[in-house]
């Protein structure tokens, strides 16, 4: 099928990095690889900090949509319209009309619904999103959480699920040299959950002291400074500041490691969770949010309470005073991922929920 791709938060081609942009990349891959021819139609970003700034972005997104529209029009239309994560700060202004136009189905991936923002001014941005989302031939969950919201306000929707997934291809290959007490974390440097996740870091290593560790931070971004202030009390060569990093490198860097350690305040799911564990650690973040979709608890990682300091520094305390157990733990994180969560399964997997609900529409 031709399938016009469309991500309204980020584009794929988007120069910034992000998981957000990681996962669009992904998808389109993993299309492609199933046999499908995967464009992307618009650059156009429809993110808005506040609903005050979404009222500015009308006027381009009609010239957009009147610009897509004469381009259909005029030569050959797309098999359906896929839109990557429309949310209500982000919603998809083009796919639900083009589609009802040109006879089209329309598919999401990692839509998502919040009750609570239709009592505010972004209400009318979230209808944009479930009008969408119940018009969809399907929609394809990433998480439990985000099918359960969107199942809640839509019972007569149709679903599908998509376990999150990475290219496993770099960490196959990659040669593997672990240093138990070496810590890792890959993040950008940004403000909100991200710098809340280095904040608790932070302060669980202080409860470490003791121990004979060092973290590897992998990343970059605005809030650099206040990430190396955060670990600036620590003694000299603990802390190894790696900077940006491509997958390779990632790849080689994870690959060198003993655990993986993030909090994950707030993640959808956490695709880095994924490539270190392809790369055989094992993981000790939150129970939050989306992080159990990725992370087994108790099999290839462990998962504490939200906000629990002192559990989440208990945690990587016993993976470094037991180096069999991590090691146990790496091995059954490797296999997880590579069997269950590579980019050949998930495009299995996105191939036979087209031909289910798209060919079964059209």
């Amino acid at each position: 099928m031709r399938v016009a791709f469309y991500a309204p938060l980020k584009s794929p081609n988007h120069p910034v990095p992000s998981g957000d942009r990681l996962m669009a990349r992904l998808i389109m891959k993993a299309l492609e690889l199933a046999g499908h021819s995967v464009e992307v139609v618009s650059e156009f970003r429809s993110f808005a900090a506040t609903a005050e700034d979404a009222a500015g972005l009308w006027p381009a997104a009609q010239a957009e949509l009147h610009r897509l529209r004469k381009d259909w029009s005029g030569g050959l239309r797309p098999d359906l319209w896929f839109s990557y994560h429309p949310y209500y700060k982000s919603p998809d202004f083009f796919g639900p009309t083009l589609c009802r136009e040109f006879a089209i189905p329309y598919v999401t991936a990692e839509a998502s619904y919040s009750a609570k923002r239709d009592a505010t001014d972004w209400a009318p941005l979230q209808k944009l999103v479930v009008d969408g989302a119940r018009s969809a031939a399907v929609n394809i969950a990433l998480t439990e959480r985000d099918r359960a919201g969107l199942a809640e306000v839509l019972p007569e929707g149709s679903f599908a699920v998509l376990k999150p997934f990475i290219d496993t291809a770099p960490f196959e290959t990659a040669l593997h040299q672990a240093k138990p007490q070496r810590l890792i974390a890959v993040a950008m440097m940004r403000s909100g959950d991200k710098i809340k996740s280095y904040t608790m870091l932070a302060k669980a290593l202080r409860l470490l002291s003791d121990r004979a560790w060092t973290l590897a931070i992998a990343g970059d971004g605005v809030m650099r400074a206040d990430v190396e202030q955060l670990f600036g009390a620590f003694e000299p060569g603990r802390i190894e500041w790696l900077g940006e990093l491509n997958v390779g490198q990632i790849a080689a860097e994870l690959s060198r490691s003993g655990i993986y350690v993030w909090p994950g305040c707030g993640e959808a799911y956490g695709l880095a969770y994924l490539e270190a564990q392809a790369a055989g650690l094992p993981v000790v973040a939150q129970r939050t949010a989306g992080v159990p979709e990725v992370v087994i608890d108790g099999t290839t990682g462990y998962l504490t309470a939200e906000g629990d300091l002192p559990g989440f520094a208990a945690a990587i305390a016993a993976l470094l005073d037991d180096p069999g157990r991590c090691s146990t733990m790496g091995a059954n994180a490797r296999q997880f991922v590579l069997e269950e969560r590579s980019l050949k399964v998930a495009a299995n997997t996105l191939d036979t929920i087209l031909q289910t609900y798209v060919r079964r529409e059209a």
